[in-house]
């Protein structure tokens, strides 16, 4: 498959492809740790929506004006790119990777569509938490739908607003798009190595809830 790779075809090297989560459970699963399966819509199919519909000129158009601190101006950019992925074409090259793809992991099973942007988690720059997620998501048709509004989501007011002040070109941050098996978990969490407030590398915190892991993030 050309837009698609398993998290087991994945490694943290693949972060240009995969984005920083696609890679990270990637390299989790070649490790032998209990992932729950699934799979990455690689970056490549992002770029190649955009030049299937001829969006990146139109999408330039859009933001070359843009004072990006008037708040205004912004939310109406982010309005008008986000109308125009809503109703551009997926390719049928990528409908059918997904779609397959979703069929080998199970019929009709629930799974988490998340947000992988290529440029997460970098030294001088976090991305996370600025592009969507969605979770039990039930059917190839929707899963599809959710990718897509993944996608639209790497032009959310926010996003738009991050790269601007810290100078990314908005055609070199991409998006890939993990599809992953729900696991209805009793708790969920996230722990952190290194205290992340006072960077004491003797301290290990975790930040934890009962339920699905949305309530901590």
């Amino acid at each position: 498959m050309k837009y698609v790779k398993w998290f087991k075809e994945l490694g943290k090297e693949d972060v240009g492809i995969a984005g920083g989560k696609g890679a990270n459970l990637g390299e989790l699963t070649q490790a032998g740790i209990p992932v729950p399966p699934g799979f990455v819509v690689l970056a490549d199919a992002y770029f190649a929506f955009l030049d299937h519909n001829h969006l990146r000129h139109q999408i330039h158009q859009i933001l070359s004006p843009v004072d990006v601190s008037d708040p205004h101006q912004l939310n109406s950019a982010s309005q008008k790119i986000r109308k125009l992925l809503e109703h551009a074409e997926i390719p049928a090259e990528i409908r059918k990777d997904i779609f397959e793809s979703y069929d080998k992991l199970g019929k009709n099973i629930a799974v988490a569509v998340r947000s992988s942007a290529t440029a997460e988690d970098l030294p001088e720059a976090s991305f996370a938490g600025q592009q969507d997620s969605f979770l039990n998501i039930l059917g190839d048709a929707n899963v599809l739908l959710k990718v897509r509004e993944c996608w639209m989501s790497l032009f959310g007011a926010r996003s738009i607003f991050y790269r601007a002040t810290q100078h990314f070109d908005h055609f070199k941050v991409s998006i890939a798009v993990p599809v992953q098996t729900m696991v209805q978990s009793d708790v969920s969490g996230v722990m952190f190595t290194v205290d992340p407030v006072s960077q004491d590398k003797d301290k290990i915190v975790i930040e934890s809830a009962y339920g699905l892991g949305d309530y901590v993030v």
